[in-house]
């Protein structure tokens, strides 16, 4: 939002500077971008005249000019410009000054053997036009050696403020104005606007078709005629006004309107009414019309959008863009003068979906003061009538406007409470009724009702947050909690609070670099990652590709991996622990840390090497961040299941499924499969974990009190090596736990060390080899016990899988 400093001050009666003001803008919210002093910019230039100005000796198309700059002896300088002659008045620039349009600093210098002592410029090298033909022509009576930026009143500093989508109502100079004017930096100008009074009826009148729920999408419409209008160039302050704010003035009728969207926040439209055939109907568009638009553009329409149409047909899209059909211009004798109130939701949903940005959409899809929909009528018929001439009609008004929201029952040690801030009573009711609140009832507790212009406020927390603003964020104290003495300070951070952050640390320890990505993603991925309901799906979707929220964080962590890849990292190993949501209900918004490795970024090494190319990465690194993860978090793995085949997302063969019981799913790891890398337009290889850590079992609030197990024996242990034949179905991980607990005293550990399948095996069958340690604790072990605990392993391998000794 920009506006000038004499703009506010048409509301604002205020002697505060512009670094004043800017500074009061940033303490109650109202952030300044950019402030844009032409006068502080262009300080150095000055009026100057034209001494002589004659032919360049060594080229053409250059004159060597004297220029009496006001300041003593005259300058010499060398200009190219086609005007430049004798007697002429002009902008000089000496030596050291910062040419804007040219974005050098002038110095002096020698061209083409002739020396130059300074600069005559244009005004597209001050940046005041795209007119580069000839220096400025002055008139006579410009005094020389002035302030050029004074003397052609450039002294209107222009600020521009970032306003935040709930502050509407800062979308107009005179919400802007009030704010300052409650924060103490002046008098608000509040006039009261006068109604215009029409001398006969509005030839055209409005019907609103809806019905049910749709009439939200217009619930008012105010509409007047102006016969006998002369439509021509406005004014120069008004073009003044809206060519500072980057505003390109049209003519007096467009030119109204666009100076009431930003003086007012009251975005209203006006037709051509000769070109408007019979009455207007504001209802949804039929799929398939089409409408050439003010911008030149013709767009498509559908049910979803909302048009004002006449017996002709569509002839504006409402609360977006007219139609060129009905448009003003200097033929134009008779104008329609239209103030409407339009659904927010269907504004920002129509204007996306047909690509249109216009500074009307901006402001109702943010919401405008409802109450001053006819207000804002009146105000522009009286610019009109002023600025046009004309008769105006009586108002033609359709609908109604909507109620304002009940008050807020509100206790003043609420400001106390959430903020620390011991204010005076007084002081905060002054800033509420500054700002327009109704404030009634005395005491502790009284009722504050919005103005209609703060639909944002709606709640005691809200009007906490006005309060102080205006009285200053600076006055809140930071005060450390009291803490008791010898007290032990109780925990503040919850399980699922620590363990995100302990996830991080951990994945992080394990060469992953950390990655953030939107929590929204299109429905097509969403649905490749189980996602996709419609109760998932964003009503008011800030891009097409972002339309849904994610289920998992895969997909944002694929393209951010891919990225780098194209750009020329291609072995990546990225993480993130943050929300996914699989439902709409609280229970389906869950953590997730999710990992994914790329190309050859192992933990170890990646990359190529004189001695050997590193190889891609397969699913046991996946595997092996997962397990590392939830050793990090000190969740005991003895239960953990690790079930082939993971979700829908990972290849079918080299993929896993964590679970504690079958019922008790923690997560998955395995290789990204195939399908999903091309619906993502990515490369693999691919690997990647998800954890939930929502889902992971609860540390015990007491520790289990165990025996501790001896960790060295005085006596040597032995391994004995097993190569069973079983079916291929069964998992040779699953053969080490039952080998293992076949005498848990006596053996210290199993693993699998050979898997063959092939000769010599039958078909259906593989072989799976386990080394079994034997670690005795009270005595060497002698050879029938050690065959004992053998035999066991044998009968409880034949029991559970059926397997025999390989020969």
């Amino acid at each position: 939002m920009k506006f000038t400093i004499s703009w506010l001050k048409e509301h604002l009666d205020t002697d505060a500077s512009v670094a004043e003001i800017a500074g009061t803008l940033n303490r109650i919210g109202l952030e300044v971008e950019a402030i844009e002093d032409k006068a502080k910019a262009l300080s150095a230039f000055t009026i100057a005249y034209v001494i002589e100005a004659k032919q360049h000796p060594n080229a053409d198309r250059l004159r060597v000019c004297m220029v009496d700059t006001g300041a003593g002896e005259p300058v010499q300088v060398v200009c190219g410009a086609p005007n430049a002659r004798t007697g002429m008045k002009s902008v000089f620039s000496p030596p050291g000054t910062y040419i804007p349009g040219k974005d050098i600093t002038l110095g002096k210098g020698v061209i083409r053997g002739v020396e130059s002592n300074g600069m005559l410029c244009s005004a597209a090298e001050l940046m005041l036009s795209e007119d580069h033909d000839g220096i400025i022509d002055l008139p006579e009576d410009a005094p020389v050696g002035q302030s050029y930026a004074a003397y052609a009143g450039l002294g209107d500093a222009v600020i521009e403020i970032a306003v935040t989508p709930n502050r509407a109502d800062a979308l107009g100079v005179a919400g802007i104005a009030r704010d300052l004017a409650a924060a103490g930096l002046g008098t608000l100008k509040n006039a009261p606007i006068e109604s215009v009074r029409g001398t006969f009826p509005c030839p055209v009148s409005v019907t609103l078709d809806f019905t049910g729920e749709d009439r939200k999408l217009c619930p008012a419409f105010a509409l007047r005629l102006v016969r006998g209008v002369k439509n021509g160039p406005s004014p120069d302050w008004l073009q003044a006004r809206l060519r500072a704010v980057g505003l390109r003035p049209i003519n007096a009728l467009v030119d109204i309107t666009n100076f009431m969207t930003l003086d007012r926040n009251r975005p209203l439209h006006v037709f051509d009414a000769a070109r408007v055939k019979g009455d207007l109907t504001v209802r949804r568009a039929r799929d398939g019309e089409t409408i050439l638009a003010l911008d030149g553009k013709t767009y498509t329409l559908t049910s979803e959008q909302v048009v004002i149409a006449d017996d002709h047909g569509v002839e504006s899209l409402a609360g977006i863009m007219g139609g060129e059909a009905s448009g003003c211009d200097e033929t134009t004798t008779d104008v329609l003068i239209e103030s409407a109130l339009w659904d927010p939701l269907n504004i920002a949903r129509s204007g996306r979906a047909l690509g249109i940005n216009s500074d009307a959409r901006y402001r109702f899809e943010r919401g405008v003061d409802p109450e001053f929909a006819r207000p804002g009528l009146e105000l522009a018929t009286a610019m009109v009538l002023d600025l046009c001439g004309g008769e105006a009609s009586e108002i033609a008004f359709a609908g109604e406007i909507p109620d304002s929201p009940g008050a807020v029952d509100f206790p003043w040690s609420e400001v106390k409470r959430l903020t620390g801030l011991d204010l005076p009573q007084a002081e905060m009711q002054l800033a509420l009724t500054s700002l327009g609140f109704d404030v009634s009832g005395a005491g502790e507790r009284v009722k504050v009702t919005a103005p209609s212009w703060r639909a944002d406020v709606g709640g005691k927390a809200d009007l906490v947050e006005e309060i102080v603003r205006i009285a200053g964020l600076d006055r809140v104290v930071s005060t450390p909690l009291p803490r008791i003495k010898g007290e032990v300070v109780k925990p503040v951070l919850t399980v699922l609070q620590k363990r995100t952050r302990l996830a991080k640390r951990t994945l992080a320890a394990r060469g992953l670099v950390e990655g953030v990505t939107w929590s929204f993603i299109s429905k097509d991925q969403a649905t490749l990652f189980g996602g996709g309901s419609p109760k998932l799906a964003l009503a008011n979707p800030i891009a097409a590709d972002l339309s849904d929220m994610r289920p998992s964080l895969l997909p944002g962590l694929i393209r951010a991996a891919q990225s780098n890849a194209d750009r020329g990292y291609p072995d990546v190993a990225l993480f993130e622990v943050g929300q996914i949501f699989l439902s709409d209900e609280p229970e389906g918004q869950l953590i997730a840390a999710t990992g994914l490795r790329r190309g050859t970024a192992h933990l170890a090494a990646q990359g190529r090497h004189w001695d050997g190319a590193a190889k891609p990465v397969d699913v046991f690194d996946a595997k092996a961040d997962a397990l590392a993860l939830l050793a990090g978090l000190g969740v005991p793995t003895g239960g953990l299941q690790i079930v082939p085949e993971g979700p829908a997302w990972a290849h079918p063969g080299r993929s896993a499924t964590l679970r504690f019981g079958p019922k008790g799913v923690i997560g998955a790891f395995g290789e990204l499969h195939p399908r999903i890398l091309k619906a993502l337009d990515a490369k693999g290889p691919l690997v990647a974990f998800e954890i939930h850590l929502d889902a992971l079992p609860l540390p015990k609030s007491k520790p289990t009190k165990v025996k501790p197990k001896l960790v060295l024996s005085d006596f040597q242990p032995l391994t004995r090596d097993f190569a069973f034949i079983v079916d291929q179905s069964v998992a040779a991980g699953e053969m080490a736990k039952t080998a293992q607990n076949a005498d848990r005293a006596l053996i210290a550990g199993a693993n699998v060390f050979d898997i063959y399948e092939g000769q010599g095996v039958e078909a259906g069958k593989k072989s799976v080899a386990l080394a079994v340690t034997l670690q005795p604790t009270e005595k060497t072990l002698t050879d029938t016990e050690i065959e004992t605990v053998g035999a066991r392993i044998v009968a409880e391998m034949a029991k559970r899988y059926g397997a025999t000794l390989r020969g």
